[in-house]
């Protein structure tokens, strides 16, 4: 049996038929954002959305932080996912995207789960960790500047509960990790990241080749 399956056209087609359950307020959302300059690219996919709902359900988290917000795909997927006492902590750099997923978020209903900051999401983590102490989050999903990864992590897994989960976005960056020539600054931060990690033993870690590659990191518990 093949190591990999190569995932054609007609395959990914199939893959969403049987698999995707993407609603009109998700499907509003995705469309919106793709006729944005770079939205398709910046934007998770409708089956990373889904995983991301699935692992807030399997972790039953209550608490999740979300580092780059955009427009707020991701985290719309995550809030519907969360308990009703539920709440996402999203930040981002700048109000201009986010204020595209606010509208997103009131008319799925969940904008009073959803608490939005704006800033630098150095300052943003640190001023969580004065606020709510160590462990407070349960479910972290890092999808920010590639240059940023490593301190994002650091500080979020500060902020992460033992047993936990940290969930990384782009860390196969369309395919250039493995390409020699790829030298630019956002490239050496993904090989960087991903090396450190996979030598960290504070976490047990599962990269996947889904997307553009998602990176599973479970803060262990000893």
């Amino acid at each position: 049996m093949a190591e990999q399956l190569v995932v054609s056209d007609t395959l990914h087609a199939y893959l969403r038929e049987v698999s995707l359950r993407e609603d009109e307020v998700l499907s509003e959302l995705r469309e919106f954002t793709a006729q944005l300059p770079a939205g398709a690219a910046m934007q998770v996919s409708a089956e990373e959305g889904q995983l991301l709902a699935l692992l807030v359900r399997l972790t039953g988290a209550v608490n999740v932080l979300e580092i780059g917000t955009f427009t707020g795909y991701s985290t719309l997927c995550m809030a519907r996912a969360l308990p009703p006492e539920g709440r996402l902590t999203t930040c981002d750099i700048t109000d201009r995207w986010p204020d595209i997923a606010a509208r997103y978020w009131r008319k799925a209903a969940v904008d009073d789960r959803i608490e939005l900051r704006i800033g630098d999401a150095r300052e943003t983590l640190d001023a969580l960790r004065l606020e709510r102490g160590a462990g407070h989050f349960d479910l972290v999903f890092i999808d920010a500047d590639k240059s940023g990864y490593l301190g994002y992590y650091e500080k979020s897994l500060d902020l992460l509960r033992p047993g936990g989960l940290v969930v990384v976005d782009n860390t196969l960056f369309f395919g250039r990790v493995v390409d020699p020539g790829a030298q630019d600054a956002d490239t050496v931060a993904i090989r960087e990241f991903n090396t450190f990690l996979h030598g960290d033993e504070r976490v047990d870690v599962s990269m996947l080749s889904m997307a553009d590659g998602i990176t599973l990191a479970r803060k262990r518990t000893a």
